[in-house]
């Protein structure tokens, strides 16, 4: 049995943080910005609105998109680095709001690459018939652990969520391999303490080499060429990254997903955001072969090559 994506759905904050505006805020430049990360703008949230509310709205997104309610899942899962509180986790919490039945339901932390070890995990229990419905959410409110007065982190970040309900499909669709893994030894390249820390160098060192690696690799693993793949949905961490991974698999620019400008990098939230604008604009189409990749901090990684459909 395959498991796939059966509805997709995102939440972004109303507020629009412009280059303009940080401008005005740290010492940095639009031309800057945009010339180094290919980021225009993201989106922050309030104070009212916490990681659960906007898992929340993405949620019934992606439910409504599946033509699910939120009674037909089986499992809960939320991959975020910011959550509401340590405990309880923003998953128990999404099952409350939702009025899903009493399902299992836990948080991931896996940074940036959350959302991909969301949906492996989802996979492995629809594979192995243990549930039929899983709602995977990457959610991250970014906002409320990064430091304001530091130019080289601040720029790069927002907040938002992104949501998928996997499940059960036809034999020729689905997840068809996957990858994850992860290098503990570059852990204090990236992490939170008071605030978000990112050593941008090294990360990106890491990035150029692991992205495009893993999304070779997941092609290959199906007996496929670097050719044959439809459409790239990277991690939107920063272009030059994510532009390393399309020119490694040889694919067009318009078949590379490139939200990043609108939303910043949101870690968990940016595939499952991106995912869900690029099949709503019909740039993800039934039978296409998808490849989603992420990477995070860890270091972690994840990667998926899929068949587009149910």
């Amino acid at each position: 049995m395959n498991a796939g994506f059966l509805g997709v759905g995102h939440y972004a904050p109303e507020k629009v943080l412009t280059n303009k505006d940080l401008e005005k805020m740290v010492d940095t430049s639009d031309e800057w910005i945009r010339t180094r990360t290919g980021i225009e703008e993201r989106r922050i949230a309030s104070d009212e609105m916490d990681t659960s509310d906007m898992a929340y709205e993405a949620a019934k997104n992606a439910l409504d998109d599946a033509n699910m309610k939120a009674e037909d899942l089986d499992m809960i899962l939320v991959a975020t680095v910011t959550p509401d509180t340590p405990f309880p986790s923003v998953a128990t919490m999404l099952q409350h709001r939702l009025g899903a039945r009493k399902v299992a339901a836990m948080d991931l932390s896996a940074a940036c690459a959350g959302f991909m070890y969301g949906v492996i995990t989802a996979e492995q229990f629809i594979k192995t018939n243990a549930y039929k419905n899983v709602l995977v959410v990457g959610v991250e409110k970014l906002s409320k652990i990064t430091d304001w007065s530091d130019r080289n982190t601040c720029v790069l970040f927002g907040d938002g969520a992104g949501a998928a309900v996997i499940g059960p499909v036809s034999d020729d669709k689905g997840i068809l391999s996957s990858e994850l893994g992860s290098d503990g030894s570059g852990g204090p390249y990236l992490y939170q303490d008071d605030t978000l820390f990112m050593n941008g160098r090294e990360v990106f060192k890491f990035a150029v080499r692991q992205m495009p690696e893993s999304s070779v690799n997941v092609v290959k693993k199906i007996g496929l060429s670097e050719q044959d793949v439809d459409y790239l949905v990277p991690h939107q961490a920063n272009i030059r990254i994510m532009e390393a991974a399309r020119q490694r698999l040889g694919i067009p620019e318009e078949k590379m997903s490139t939200q990043v400008k609108r939303y910043g990098n949101t870690s968990s939230a940016s595939i499952p955001i991106a995912l869900s604008e690029d099949v709503k604009a019909g740039k993800i189409k039934d039978n296409d072969l998808v490849v989603l990749v992420g990477f995070g901090g860890g270091l972690t990684w994840g990667a998926v090559a899929l068949r587009w459909g149910k």
